[in-house]
């Protein structure tokens, strides 16, 4: 028989399916009475966990959703991470586990109390995705606090630090976050400079909300991805990427859109991809993505940056 603690995690894994288990059925599962089923359940109310039980020969049990996170497992922040990340996987962000994912989403959302699922909503509703391999690490309570308040029209209050090192206090009513080109980036409209901004969020500190409420103004153009992708553009970078790639211009699109990078056409075969960078590792990836040969036409810096990446690669597996 299992030890008492992996006995009630299969319990656990099994009531959190939902559906009604006949006292019977979990102790045949469980290889144990149905009186060992009875007491394990009762561990599992005192962990915190809700469970049904009903009496009499077809008596059995059903997990139903609490008012708080049960702390077996969980806790809050950690119950939202992994719920907008399964839903994430759910959509086919990673090969070959989309059922699996749906799978324990639906689980973990299941016993979420409404709070906790209202986080998750507006992570999902009020974030732009985009392509991207890495950038500076975003604590989830920011970006909870501020997809929220995209979701219920509140306005925020927080400390800025420009790109120049200076500081300011700013005063937003918040639009969207839009992940892209390896950054979390945040569009609102700037009330005491009474325009449009976008804000990254790593460099966003002292968030606070102010219970104000306000109502939502039309973001020009209407797309909150190809806005920051056009305020990025404007920014002055430190290289001005240009790749001649031999695939129709309409197999790379999308890795372009994702990137704030734009493509032309030469011929039927071949497409021109440039892009605005100040670094040089990350555009490797988008590279790699393209899966067909490509040709850089400028800058030296990429073409010499390229061969010493080679050549590391090579020794790897010489």
């Amino acid at each position: 028989m299992a030890s008492t603690s992996a006995r009630m995690l299969r319990l656990l894994s099994l009531l959190q399916t939902h559906r009604y288990w006949p006292g019977g059925d979990l102790a045949e599962r469980l290889e144990v009475s149905e009186r060992t089923v009875r007491r394990d359940v009762d561990r599992l109310r005192e962990l915190g966990y809700q469970v049904d039980a009903s009496r009499g020969v077809a008596g059995g049990y059903q997990l139903r959703s609490g008012t708080n996170m049960p702390p077996l497992l969980l806790d809050d922040d950690e119950a939202v991470a992994i719920a907008v990340g399964l839903r994430g996987a759910a959509g086919g962000a990673v090969a070959g586990i989309e059922e699996t994912s749906v799978r324990a989403l639906t689980k973990v959302v299941q016993v979420m109390p409404p709070r906790l699922r209202r986080q998750v909503d507006a992570l999902r509703s009020y974030t732009v995705p985009s392509f991207g391999d890495r950038g500076p690490t975003i604590d989830a309570s920011t970006l909870t606090t501020i997809a929220q308040a995209c979701r219920d029209d509140e306005r925020l209050r927080f400390g800025y630090v420009a790109r120049g090192g200076e500081e300011t206090a700013r005063h937003v009513e918040p639009h969207r976050l839009v992940s892209t080109g390896h950054r979390w980036y945040l569009v609102a409209w700037d009330v005491e400079r009474h325009d449009w901004r976008t804000f990254r969020v790593d460099r966003i500190g002292g968030l606070t909300t102010t219970g104000a409420r306000f109502r939502p103004r039309e973001l020009p153009g209407g797309d909150a991805a190809a806005f920051v992708r056009d305020r990025i553009a404007a920014i002055p970078t430190r290289y001005h990427l240009v790749v001649t790639v031999r695939t129709p211009a309409a197999a790379i699109e999308e890795v372009a859109a994702y990137t704030g990078a734009t493509v032309e056409p030469i011929d039927e075969e071949s497409c021109r991809f440039t892009l605005d960078v100040d670094e040089l590792d990350w555009p490797i990836m988008i590279f790699a993505a393209f899966r067909a040969e490509f040709r850089v036409e400028e800058p030296a810096e990429l073409r010499e940056y390229l061969r010493e990446t080679g050549e590391q690669f090579l020794r790897s597996i010489a």
